[in-house]
């Protein structure tokens, strides 16, 4: 009997032995499984299976894995040899590194691959730090489909306005060809002219515009493939210098208690301010800013649809209207003396005036973007004629077009007034173009 009792002892203990055992790898396993550290994703490569190179450039790619990266290697082929460009340990902890691979113009290992051809395969193999697979790592490779491409696009400029004048404006209708663009650009005075498709694909058409406040003025067309390959041409204007006015004028308590005032009381944000000085200085520049702020970012859009053509009329806003404030002028406003300046702002259109609440025309086609009071502006509807060209009627009396109305030459659209910040019955007419302020004159002319 006692026999049996040690026997039975003994199985029981060889039970529990087991029992621990599997416990114990079952908790390796679920370490083992859920640990960062047994991870079995391989590195990630962000680069599509088929990309353009110049060769001259270095061919950038990002490889990053969420343990660690261990490794990589790049190898170069033609189709005929093979060459290892690239290779490196990476023996610091790096999740991402941006690897930078250049075209081997000489031999590597007296293998020289042929500068004729103009398809690649590149094999970018990488290795990361995970224990997984036996301490190993995990290791992913990709092979990427090279198109060799050294030739940089073609800008050809087929027409462009003769000259352009400071504060003024220009057309300029060019052709943009690569078989792979990447993207281009029209810039003058420093900034982004949009240009829209016009009448067959590859072709364009752009208005730019000159600040009348940016002394210096160079207008270049840019683009890139997807190889790299940039070029730039020079759009070869005459350039006009312009002076423009500056004005001081004095502020007196009559006007800043009256008009200014006024203004100040329909902004709640304003309702604290009691200094005279410091009214006159929110409405001329703080709320002045916010005005042109809703005035440029509607006037910065183009369409991408095609243009088929595109035709503009001289505009005639008020008949027998007399200019009595011209564009571009530098405005100073003083208290008592010069020595007391306030506030300095820029007056962005021509204002005209002929009878009261007189009818205003527009002389072009085009959409209402805007009908609604607009601060210093006033009663303000706002047009769109295309091509980046937006005309605006500010100080009305009354607004006869609501935004979305289509509207034809010669339709009516406000009546003059003193809406906003204006002392007598007359219009502020401004034109547009991407949202910078040219001059109105130019469009006025036959």
């Amino acid at each position: 009997m006692s026999y049996r009792r040690r026997g039975y002892g003994n199985d029981r203990s060889s039970s529990s032995l087991w029992i621990v055992v599997l416990i114990a790898l079952i908790a390796v396993g679920a370490f083992v499984y859920t640990s960062k550290s047994f991870e079995r994703n391989g590195p990630s490569l962000d680069v599509a299976e088929f990309v353009y190179w110049n060769r001259k450039d270095p061919l950038k790619i990002k490889v990053s894995d969420e343990s660690a990266l261990k490794s990589y290697e790049i190898k170069v082929s033609d189709g005929q040899q093979e060459i290892v460009v690239a290779n490196e340990m990476l023996l610091e902890t790096i999740n991402e590194k941006l690897v930078e691979i250049k075209y081997p113009k000489k031999a590597v290992n007296g293998v020289l691959l042929d500068p004729r051809a103009t398809k690649l395969q590149l094999t970018f193999t990488a290795t990361d730090k995970s224990n997984w697979n036996f301490f190993q790592g995990n290791t992913v490779t990709k092979k990427i489909n090279v198109h060799v491409d050294y030739k940089r696009p073609d800008i050809n400029i087929l027409s462009n306005s003769y000259s352009i004048t400071k504060g003024g404006s220009a057309l300029v209708i060019f052709q943009v060809k690569d078989r792979a663009l990447k993207s281009f650009e029209v810039e003058a005075a420093g900034k982004i002219f949009k240009a829209q498709p016009y009448k067959k694909e590859g072709f364009y058409a752009t208005l730019i515009a000159w600040p009348f406040n940016v002394e210096n003025f160079v207008a270049n067309i840019s683009a890139e493939d997807m190889a790299g390959n940039k070029r730039v041409t020079n759009i070869p204007f005459y350039l006009l210098g312009k002076k423009y006015k500056t004005s001081w004028i004095q502020a007196k308590d009559k006007f800043i208690d009256g008009k200014i005032s006024d203004l100040i009381d329909t902004e709640p944000k304003y309702s604290t301010i009691d200094n005279r000085l410091e009214k006159l200085k929110t409405i001329n520049e703080t709320m002045r800013l916010d005005n042109e702020e809703i005035i440029h970012e509607l006037a910065k859009k183009v369409s991408d649809e095609m243009l088929d053509s595109w035709k503009i009329k001289k505009f005639y806003p008020l008949k027998n209207g007399a200019k009595v404030a011209s564009f571009g002028d530098e405005r100073h406003y003083y208290y008592e003396n010069k020595n007391q300046e306030i506030s300095q702002s820029y007056h962005v259109g021509l204002d005209m005036a002929s009878t009261k609440m007189a009818k205003i025309i527009t002389s072009n086609a085009g959409t209402v973007v805007y009908d609604e009071y607009n601060g210093i502006y006033g009663n303000m509807p706002m047009i769109d004629h295309g091509l980046g060209l937006y005309t605006l009627y500010g100080h009305c009396s009354n607004v006869l077009v609501q935004k979305g109305d289509k509207v034809s030459p010669g339709f009516t659209i406000a009546q003059t007034g003193k809406s906003g910040l204006a002392l007598g019955d007359h219009l502020h007419f401004g034109i547009l173009v991407q949202g910078i302020e040219v001059r109105p004159e130019e469009w006025m002319d036959a």
